[in-house]
This record gives C-alpha cells, structure tokens and sequence, in this order.
C-alpha cells in the first residue's frame, strides 16, 4: 500500500495589494497542490479582473482560504509551522528546515510583514539574501516561488532519502 501524500505547503499572503501578484501566486499554488491563504484586508475585491487574468482559468484547481485578518490566523496555526519572509530578517531562508504542511507567511507589497510580528517571530523570520543593495525588494510572486519550490526541493530529497 502506497504511503499517503504529504500534507501540502501553504503560502500565506497578509494583506496583498497587487492583483496580478495574487493571481500569480495563486497560480503558483494551483500547480504545486499547495493551499493559498488570503489574510484581509486585501488591496482589492477578488473579482478584479487583473486577479483573474493572472491566474488565467485555474482558479479551480486552487484551494483558497480567506481569513479576516492576521490575528484571526495566527491564533489558528500552530507556531512550529510558520515561517515569515521579510526583507527586514536577518536568517537567510535557505537555513530553515521545510516540512510538509508548513506556512509560508508574505506581507503586503508595500510594507511587507508588521515590525511587531518580526520581533514575536524573530526566530522564524527569514530573508531572500540580495547581493546588490540598489534593489529594494523582490516582486512578491517571485519571492513565494523561490522559498516554495525550495521547501518542496527539500520534501523531495527527504523522500528519496527514505
């Protein structure tokens, strides 16, 4: 009998702005079977065409839950499994030890993750390193696909490991 599937990764987006950004994301989830979280605010109505151009017709095949807002979440969650991305971290991503069924937790595009939840979390806050300090940030989809398919690179190598 064949092992059961491990639990999927979520990407946590608290209160996104940019819908094409979304859109893309949810994309991303879509096709890596990981689960999109919506944390409200959001920066614009899920109706908005640029969302739905931007995941184009997979909206289907994308599980979606939407939470009022950031305490609401995080009071949900069990703590081991969260990792906050910020530029403002001082770890780089690549030293956090992903399992399946992990939340990747995004801030908003133009202020990224509140100070205060980056003090709570320090021990679980991350960076993309970035060499050359002209670039303020890096485009929310691009940063949730690098450290997505870096957790699901390091899924892969524990199951061939097994």
């Amino acid at each position: 009998m064949p092992s059961p599937a491990p639990p999927p990764f979520n990407i946590v987006l608290v209160e996104p702005e940019i819908p094409p950004n979304t859109g893309s994301i949810a994309r991303l989830c879509g096709a890596t079977n990981s689960v999109l979280h919506l944390v409200h605010p959001l920066g614009f109505s899920t109706d908005d065409r640029h969302l739905k151009r931007a995941g184009l017709d997979y909206w289907p095949y994308v599980s979606i839950r939407h939470w009022p807002d950031l305490d609401t979440y995080l009071e949900a969650q069990d703590e081991e499994r969260l990792f906050f991305l910020s530029k403002k971290a001082n770890q780089p991503f690549w030293q956090c030890r992903f399992r399946p069924g992990d939340h990747l937790v995004f801030g908003k595009e133009t202020k990224g993750l509140p100070d205060e939840i980056l003090e709570l979390y320090a021990d679980r806050s991350y960076a993309i390193p970035m060499t050359n300090p002209r670039i303020r940030s890096l485009n929310l989809a691009m940063a949730a696909g690098i450290v997505l398919y870096e957790a699901l690179r390091q899924q892969q190598q524990q199951q061939q490991q097994r």
